[in-house]
């Protein structure tokens, strides 16, 4: 799609797709490719300089250590950091002069405040655009506003097959809506959706050309980065071939970050992950590959009959059959594609980026969505950021409040939630950097001053975070009511992060005095409410945790009176917290607590070996709205991947049947049978995953590395390449020889571990509130080991 010259525009509005920044003889550069509806173009910036702030009292020390530097220059600022001391601004017309500065003021112990904010960041957040941008021109210049652009992006899903050295692309797949075709490297007799090519170097200018020709804004694929455009990358550095993927015909850019994370840039096309952009959204599976994922959201997966395997048989389908592996190749991309429908993914990252300034690609970014919000608040106040996690520390600022919990077997337990409870503590309590800077003010009102944790003093007047989040709550429940899930996603996200970014060390509003002011509230609004009900309604309050308590009513309880008394409870907590807030500190409250769930049954069961409730760790038999029932799991072996599936399956069955009231005793005798019959083996395998290379396990070698190990040296004796990598599953089971990786079974099960470590402990934290002993139901079984 040609770009249109911008020069013959009077006024257009679009969407941010990339930015980039780089130095030219005038200064910096920063150039916006910008989708509007018919067309992408670059908007280029010039004459701009990097920004960053040094405190006065170290000013002439500055001047002194950047004597043998040209091209910054540092201005007094009628701007303060958050301890009221004067600042001066350190403005540089070179990227490559500002960092080294940076470094070099690094060493020598300078103070520096918003140095890593780049610059292409800094020139739209300071104009409070996000995502959408109105251009104008103005003669040569051009102006960019904040405007409310909903965008439509041509789309583009990939996919490579390889080698099994990924040394050799085998063929290269696209699919969109309205395209879809597999270059097939090697011969055959071209069709609609697939092309031959005689070698790999003509598939890849042929991958070039479909990208030109096709024009996408966005690539999406799985493990995309990390795989295919690494690989692309390699073989065509390989082949001597510039992978002029951009929309500049400038060669695409690979870097990989500290912690080994891939990242891809190229003008005015971004790379989305279906992994990343799924976590990031909260989706949560027991495993992220694309096989697991879309049996999940799709129900169907991968065009191969032995998935476990697929390596292989991929490739047998190139030298037997490369019709199929094209269709396998496409599939895989439309299940990519699916998915980001299905998920509404794509409009997810729309309205984060509408409401934070975060780019569509960006994987994590809370604290930088903060800073996008709250900076230019700041300055506009007379302050800027802090030096990075510089904060007060060392306080007692514990996490979220988790109560002693009652052990037991329940009929009839109630849930009760605060609704968004720290983002309802910040915009109660006033909890904000810029208001605790003036509450602790001298010339401070006192009726201004309310107090937090810590020694925190917030002003009541003079805030930002609580007016961002009463911003963002009152879009999200015009969300709700339009029923746009993909913003109330996005909007819940964003105010839920606000706690991390005050309360991490690693982000510039760190400051103990901010964080434990919202959870050690947290703290006390949890107790409060759980002697409010004890007091004034005589039920027991048998667990609490962050935002929730857990209300016995009695086991004798009526199940149909359940739900009209959970809103009676909530409608009283509101009301009395109402009164109590008016009446300790002259708030009004923003606290919402809501009726959420009904156990008709509830195991609330000891720490293992113990007489001790656990914490996070609970089942339950939920009441739907219609009557229906519903097994809930959270925190036990059946929510946790490090468990087999036969513990997991087992705990499901078994709690749901003494939870209905059923015979459960013949459940459990006949799965020890099947254990010892070896008819269950294949329920028997772990699974786990690495944090590391396994050759870095020195000292500390559980058995999951052990199995790494063991698969590994098979591996290279077969010549092929290990599969683990840093954080790689590892699937294994426990053998008389100990663990053993399930590709390379050599020895027999150890069943006597899997009856003692995987059986029995579930077993056992529901069979103690029974009356039931372990040993004397299975004892006729386990003789027979």
């Amino acid at each position: 799609m040609p770009n249109r010259d911008l020069l013959a525009l009077e006024s257009t509005t679009g969407f941010i797709l990339t930015r980039q920044q780089q130095d030219s003889p005038t200064g910096i550069v920063l150039t916006y490719w910008v989708r509007t509806i018919d067309q992408v173009f670059p908007v280029t910036i010039p004459n701009q300089e990097t920004i960053f702030f040094v405190l006065d009292e170290q000013v002439e020390e500055v001047e002194r250590i950047l004597m043998r530097f040209s091209g910054w220059r540092i201005v007094k600022l009628e701007l303060t950091d958050l301890n009221y001391k004067g600042v001066h601004g350190l403005y540089c017309r070179s990227l490559k002069v500002m960092r080294q500065i940076v470094d070099l003021l690094r060493l020598s112990g300078i103070v520096m405040m918003e140095e890593d904010i780049r610059l292409t960041d800094r020139f739209l957040m300071e104009r409070f655009i996000q995502g959408g941008v109105a251009i104008t021109q103005c003669a040569s210049q051009f102006k960019l506003k904040p405007a409310e652009v909903f965008p439509r992006f041509r789309i583009l899903s990939i996919d490579l097959e390889t080698t099994m050295r990924a040394d050799k692309i085998l063929s290269a797949a696209f699919y969109a809506d309205d395209f879809r075709l597999v270059l097939m490297l090697g011969e055959g007799e071209d069709k609609a959706e697939i092309k031959y090519y005689p070698s790999e170097k003509s598939l890849l200018l042929a991958f070039i050309d479909v990208v030109e020709r096709y024009d996408p804004d966005i690539f999406i694929g799985w493990n995309v980065v990390g795989f295919d455009f690494r690989v692309l990358k390699n073989r065509a550095d390989a082949l001597h071939i510039a992978l002029r993927l951009g929309r500049d015909k400038q060669p695409i850019q690979l870097h990989e970050s500290g912690q080994g994370k891939l990242f891809i840039r190229m003008a005015g096309r971004m790379v989305l992950d279906g992994i990343d952009t799924l976590k990031g959204a909260t989706y949560q599976f027991e495993s992220f590959s694309l096989e697991n994922v879309s049996r999940q959201m799709l129900d169907r997966g991968k065009l191969i009959d032995h998935v476990e395997v697929r390596g292989d048989e991929i490739q047998r389908l190139f030298r037997d059959d490369k019709e199929a592996l094209a269709r396998y190749n496409l599939e895989d991309c439309k299940l990519v594609w699916d998915i980001f429908e299905k998920a509404d993914l794509i409009n997810y990252l729309i309205e984060r980026a509408r409401l934070t300034g975060l780019s569509l690609d960006k994987v994590g970014g809370s604290a930088a969505a903060f800073d996008n919000q709250y900076l230019p608040h700041l300055h506009r106040k007379g302050y800027v950021a802090p030096e990075y996690a510089s904060g007060v520390s060392g306080l007692s600022a514990p996490g979220g409040y988790v109560m002693d919990s009652r052990p037991g077997l329940y009929s009839h337990v109630l849930v009760l939630d605060f609704k968004s409870l720290y983002p309802s503590i910040i915009r109660t309590f006033k909890v904000d950097p810029y208001g605790l800077a003036e509450g602790l003010k001298e010339d401070s009102l006192p009726e201004d001053l309310l107090p937090g944790f810590n020694h925190a003093i917030f002003s009541r007047s003079k805030t930002i975070l609580p007016e961002l989040i009463e911003t963002l709550w009152a879009a999200r429940d015009q969300a709700k009511r339009s029923k746009n899930a993909a913003l109330s996603q996005a909007i819940k996200i964003i105010m839920n992060s606000f706690y991390g970014v005050l309360g991490s060390n690693v982000c510039r509003f760190y400051d103990q005095r901010l964080s434990s002011s919202i959870t050690l509230r947290g703290h006390e609004i949890l107790t409060k409410t759980a002697e409010c009900i004890e007091d004034n309604f005589g039920f027991k309050v048998i667990y609490g945790d962050t935002d929730s308590v857990f209300v016995w009513l009695g086991d004798d309880f009526s199940t149909e009176n359940a739900d009209k008394k959970g809103e009676l409870l909530a409608e009283f907590l509101n009301g009395w917290w109402r009164e109590n807030l008016q009446q300790r500190f002259q708030l009004d409250t923003q606290l919402e607590i809501e009726y959420e769930t009904h156990y008709s049954r509830f195991l609330m069961p000891t720490i293992r070996h113990s007489e001790k409730g656990s914490k996070k760790r609970y089942a339950g038999l939920k009441r739907l709205s219609d009557g229906s029932e519903r097994m809930v799991f959270k925190g036990l072996e059946n929510v946790r991947t490090d468990w087999t599936p036969l513990a997991r399956e087992l705990q499901e069955n078994l709690y749901e049947r003494v939870f209905k009231g059923q015979e459960w005793k013949s459940l459990l005798k006949h799965i020890v049978e099947q254990l010892k019959q070896g008819e269950v083996d294949a329920k028997l395998v772990y699974r786990k995953r690495i944090r590391q290379r396994l050759d870095q396990y020195v000292k500390n070698k559980p058995p999951h590395v052990q199995a790494g190990l063991k698969a590994e040296r098979e591996y290279e004796q077969l010549d092929q390449p290990s599969p683990y990598r840093s954080g790689s599953y590892i699937e294994y089971v426990i053998t008389v020889n100990g663990p053993e990786p399930v590709e390379f079974v050599r020895s027999s099960l150890d069943y006597q571990h899997y009856l003692e470590k995987q059986i029995r402990p579930v077993a056992e934290a529901i069979m103690q509130f029974l009356g039931e002993d372990f040993d004397d139901l299975v004892a006729p079984q386990i003789k027979l080991f």
